[in-house]
């Protein structure tokens, strides 16, 4: 699709020399960020949540319906159902064609934890349950949305090799869970195995990362810091890092992204502790993004 080329032509030009080869490894890792947004299911396909109320809730374009779909879809499409054990079962409305995995299908049961793997479609729309809390809701991708279809691209600070940093890792004795808020006013329990102090500037900082999942493959970063009044997004910004070795992690602020809720209002992102928020100005990595 013509999109997927669109975001990669975005960055001002650096205002110092770049070794070529960190360069292109910037470009590339720019490059799978863009692809990864604009997929099937990236992002910028996010056209709806909608938390179910126990019991049945009928969805469609008509009026009328618990959960209303864009205008495209039939005015009933069926009904998803949460027991009072926490299941979600979908059933659809007759004369509508709905597939999973491309099978079709009359009834299904959902497994939120499989996310998207687990999902129905109608059309180009694809709903999926999403789990929160206590809360179930049905997650909606539009696959030619507005905002998939006018993606016009990325924007970022110049790379600078200044903020790619050797940070000194200090494990804590054993990981021990912090609690995160989100943007639904929920407090989030995530794991954390320690804490990373950097110096930048003359002076010393310290950032907490979390595992994102069990498979602790990675450390996340969840931050913010003083662009978010005037270039980055407001309330914050990721960062993954390569686990620790040998007591230090490389943390490259030029791979700071923006979180989905700055492409969609149906995110439930999580949002820098106060020990994440930075009293300096990053500025390195992705920019606040504007919606066409």
């Amino acid at each position: 699709m013509s999109f997927l080329l669109i975001g990669l032509a975005l960055t001002v030009a650096a205002p110092q020399h770049v070794p070529d080869a960190y360069q292109r490894a910037i470009e590339q890792y720019r490059a799978e960020r863009v692809a990864e947004l604009t997929a099937d299911d990236g992002w910028l396909t996010v056209a709806g949540l909608f938390w179910l109320a126990p019991g049945a809730n009928t969805a469609g374009s008509g009026d009328g319906n618990a959960i209303v779909l864009p205008a495209k879809a039939p005015a009933r499409v069926g009904t998803f159902t949460l027991s009072k054990d926490g299941a979600v079962t979908f059933t659809a409305a007759d004369g509508v064609r709905a597939t999973a995995a491309g099978a079709p299908v009359t009834t299904f049961a959902f497994d939120p934890k499989k996310g998207d793997d687990s999902a129905i479609d109608v059309g180009d729309l694809t709903m999926f349950v999403i789990k929160r809390g206590e809360r179930h809701g049905i997650r909606l991708r539009d696959r030619n949305s507005d905002e998939r279809r006018g993606f016009q691209g990325l924007r970022y600070f110049p790379i600078s090799t200044s903020y790619r940093l050797a940070a000194h890792f200090v494990p804590y004795g054993k990981p021990k869970m912090v609690p995160v808020p989100n943007v639904l006013g929920d407090i989030v329990q995530m794991e954390s195995p320690g804490y990373v102090t950097f110096s930048l500037n003359g002076r010393e900082y310290r950032l907490e990362p979390v595992y994102e999942t069990s498979k602790h493959e990675d450390l996340f970063f969840i931050f913010k810091d003083r662009t978010s009044v005037d270039a980055t997004y407001p309330a914050g910004r990721f960062l993954h890092t390569m686990l620790p070795k040998d007591g230090r992690v490389i943390i490259d602020f030029n791979k700071a992204y923006n979180p989905p809720c700055a492409f969609t209002a149906f995110a439930t992102c999580p949002l820098p502790r106060r020990e994440n928020q930075l009293p300096v100005r990053i500025e390195a990595g992705e920019l606040n993004y504007h919606h066409r």
